[in-house]
């Protein structure tokens, strides 16, 4: 099923859908697979697996630790390949890869698609991949029937919205404000009129990521987004208390 069709099947009986982050390789590779596993247990309906890079500019301290600590340990992009395949056929929900783009362009973009859609992966998030300079990746991404996830920001003007909602598919990544991931973000009535921009944009389901740290912000997109995306929290949660601890907090985030 196309990953925007799930969605929207999904959200027949859902107000809301969750989306969970993990970076491969952290703590260790078979801690991630037991994260996955705890996480997907735990009701999450679809998960971005982050390759790790030496500079991913888009996040915050948390996350650039994780992916540190797991390029210290050689975990490399096969290895990642190889254990997001096993979450995709082992688990009955989309798995999207997330990283930069240095990482496809020094594997072969038209390689790299090519073994996502062989490892039955459903898209990926590039965040430092313009439109603009995307041709290629693009291109591979709909020979392939994959979804290339793209993003609005606060920043996005409407024109530029347009532009990246005619290329994108499956769903929209809406960052909830400027800066990095992890981040808090007060989630108010200031975040509803950009939202509100972001659905005039685009026909796609729109996913909110940033910041999202408990129930009252899960609750506080209903209605104006369709996916509340969770990366920081979790891996802090890891850290401090385990993995066992993140399968409870998941389903604590609705009712």
């Amino acid at each position: 099923m196309a990953l925007e069709s799930y969605i929207l099947k999904k959200l027949e009986k859902k107000d809301i859908l969750l989306m969970t982050h993990t970076v491969l390789g952290y703590p260790s590779m078979e801690d991630s697979f037991r994260i996955i596993e705890t996480m997907v247990e735990a009701g999450v309906d679809l998960m971005e697996l982050q390759i790790p890079f030496s500079e991913p500019m888009a996040d915050g301290p948390v996350i650039v630790r994780a992916n540190q600590a797991a390029l210290q340990q050689g975990v490399g992009v096969e290895v990642c390949l190889d254990v997001a395949e096993q979450a995709a056929r082992s688990f009955d929900i989309p798995f999207l890869l997330m990283t930069y783009y240095n990482i496809p362009f020094c594997y072969g973009v038209d390689a790299f698609v090519s073994s996502m859609a062989e490892r039955c992966l459903q898209g990926s998030i590039i965040p430092d991949l313009p439109v603009e300079e995307g041709r290629d990746y693009l291109k591979a991404m709909q020979r392939h029937k994959l979804s290339p996830i793209l993003m609005f920001s606060p920043t996005t003007s409407e024109t530029r919205m347009n532009l990246i909602s005619g290329l994108a598919r499956g769903f929209i990544y809406c960052v909830a404000r400027k800066g990095v991931t992890g981040a808090n973000t007060a989630f108010s009535h200031d975040v509803s009129p950009y939202l509100g921009r972001c659905r005039k944009a685009t026909n796609l389901p729109l996913a909110v990521g940033f910041g999202i740290k408990d129930r009252a912000d899960v609750e506080f997109l209903k209605g104006k987004a369709d996916i509340a995306v969770m990366g920081s929290r979790t891996i802090r949660m890891v850290e401090e208390k385990g993995v066992a601890s993140v399968g409870e907090f998941i389903r604590g985030l609705r009712p």
